[in-house]
């Protein structure tokens, strides 16, 4: 399915989640064991800054999963490294595959 196509993994994390390495770690592995090359990693932490631990009780957007800017920043970087696919390691919604998407 992921045969020699260049992938991006992407994850919306917790401040507090310390182990987000190695759960990127594992999803990696399960990439390439689907024939995929992992070539690069994005993660956007929440509570970290703007706002910081108050906005970790706010429920995550309807609309997408990560910020804005983010999004940005990853669609950017997709383009110029030619990336085939990206994979999530949060679940997404309906609405936010489709968002995703444009």
């Amino acid at each position: 399915m992921l045969a020699s196509t260049d992938v991006a993994l992407v994850g919306l994390f917790s401040a507090k989640d310390r182990a987000y390495g190695a759960r990127l770690d594992v999803l990696a592995a399960n990439v390439e064991a689907h024939g995929g090359r992992v070539v690069s990693r994005h993660v956007q932490r929440r509570g970290v800054s703007h706002g910081g631990a108050h906005k970790m009780a706010v429920p995550f957007s309807r609309r997408t999963l990560l910020s804005r800017g983010k999004a940005r920043e990853i669609a950017q970087a997709c383009r110029a490294a030619e990336v085939g696919a990206v994979v999530f390691v949060n679940p997404l919604t309906e609405h936010q595959r489709t968002a995703s998407g444009t």
